[in-house]
């Protein structure tokens, strides 16, 4: 049997209905702004909870003005998870800020929180705190953390959408959450995208204007900012797929619950902690082996496509220049691997999976 990380093409639900929203734009000139942009915006504010929505460009550019929107001390420092994308350590140091790097804990691979409280000090300006692989942080420990202290939180919830605390959706606990809407993701465009969440109003009416040029509408130019707006095909495209959306929750949802069922009998496998009220989106089902290359060449050899987010941690980029080691993320990044989990899977596909790991094991 051979086994996709992920086909992108099939991801894609009422082909249709999309070639034929597209066809329509395109017809009708309609390709910057409009209402496909304003209904997706409004559709996912809804689906999120929040007050506001903004999209732009791609998740590096709602990171950057997200951070910018927060009007920080010149020189703060911005606290960041070693175990995510660059992007989110782009988004400090673009913006003319301190990078301070935290470890992450091993339970789920978010950002760890005694390790946090020894990285705040009087200079710290600001959180940003990942729901990696679709697994939501700990907010309210973390919103306990810096009571009292004038701290920002912004969310990357890029690969996140859906996941919940309490049911209250990730991107609402901060003061401003940012998306991707990068193919790959749970809810991907058909191209690159990006989205920014916040309940204030004041950060709100900067962000529209940073994304374009300062501007709200045309020659109405405020501050310098940057051309960073979402397309209206993208849009066309992530308002078809937001409607079915939760069924790509379900279905993923249900393939975890096989792998975590299955894989816990492998003592030798570290899935994730699971925690109680949460709602996660499984954007990656990432376990932690001791001989990760060796079981990935297993994989491959018998079909299986497998992927590795990530294989290395931020502080071991040199250019970073952070010669402080972190104990939980030393060396992670040999360990970790990505299984398919896709909505466009089989249950037969991730039960040879499973099949095929354990006999690797015996």
């Amino acid at each position: 049997m051979k086994v996709k990380f992920t086909n992108l093409y099939k991801l894609a639900p009422n082909k249709k209905k999309i070639f034929s929203r597209i066809k329509n734009l395109i017809a009708n000139s309609n390709f910057i702004g409009g209402p496909e942009v304003i209904n997706f915006e409004n559709s996912f504010k809804k689906y999120t909870g929040s007050k506001f929505c903004i999209t732009v460009a791609n998740g590096t550019d709602a990171l950057e003005i997200a951070v910018n929107s927060l009007n920080l001390k010149k020189g703060g420092e911005i606290i960041v998870p070693v175990n995510t994308w660059i992007s989110t350590a782009e988004a400090v140091v673009n913006n003319g800020y301190k990078l301070v790097f935290c470890d992450i804990s091993l339970d789920d691979y978010t950002i760890d929180l005694e390790d946090l409280k020894k990285k705040i000090n009087k200079n710290t300006s600001a959180i940003i705190v990942v729901h990696l692989y679709g697994n939501p942080v700990r907010m309210n420990k973390i919103k306990q953390i810096i009571k009292n202290k004038n701290i920002k939180i912004i969310e990357d919830c890029a690969q996140a959408h859906g996941s919940k605390i309490k049911n209250k959706h990730v991107g609402t606990f901060g003061d401003i959450g940012t998306f991707s809407f990068f193919p790959g993701k749970n809810l991907g465009a058909f191209g690159d995208g990006g989205g920014i969440i916040t309940n204030s109003k004041k950060i709100a009416d900067y962000c529209f204007r940073a994304r374009a040029h300062g501007a709200l509408l045309k020659y109405d130019h405020k501050f310098s900012g940057r051309n960073s707006r979402l397309d209206s095909l993208q849009c066309a495209i992530l308002n078809i797929k937001l409607k079915k959306y939760k069924n790509v929750i379900k279905k993923r949802s249900k393939f975890a619950k096989i792998y975590f069922n299955e894989l816990k009998k492998i003592k030798t496998i570290y899935t994730f902690k699971r925690f109680k009220n949460n709602i996660y989106s499984y954007h990656q089902f990432v376990i932690r082996v001791n001989d990760r290359n060796r079981l990935k060449k297993y994989l491959y050899e018998n079909g299986i496509e497998t992927m590795i987010h990530y294989p290395y941690m931020l502080n071991e980029l040199k250019f970073f220049k952070y010669k402080k080691k972190l104990k939980n993320s030393f060396k992670l990044g040999d360990k970790l691997l990505s299984l398919p989990i896709s909505e466009e899977h089989k249950i037969s596909e991730i039960k040879y999976i499973i099949k095929t790991i354990k006999n690797y094991y015996n």
